[in-house]
């Protein structure tokens, strides 16, 4: 799976975590808006679907831009995300 990477979700609103596999050729919004609709229907709308939801890295504590292709980010396997919701 050249076009993928397999990552940790953190999930702190509803205390959960995630281990996904994200495309590296869309764009980091797209991906928020995904892990949203996902965690959402995972936990039967416990999680709520929002356009506000934001990605950080847990160990560089970077907030990834909407507009920057994953490919282009310091993501990797094994990369540590948490999502929040402001």
């Amino acid at each position: 799976m050249n076009d993928k990477v397999n990552v940790k979700i953190i999930v702190p609103e509803i205390n959960q975590s995630y281990n996904v596999f994200l495309p590296i050729n869309k764009k980091m919004g797209t991906i928020v808006n995904l892990l949203n609709k996902a965690i959402n229907e995972l936990t039967g709308s416990d999680f709520p679907i929002t356009s506000t939801s934001k990605l950080y890295n847990v160990d560089t504590l970077q907030m990834y831009d909407a507009n920057v292709l994953l490919f282009n980010t310091d993501i990797r396997n094994g990369t540590k995300l948490v999502i929040l919701t402001k």
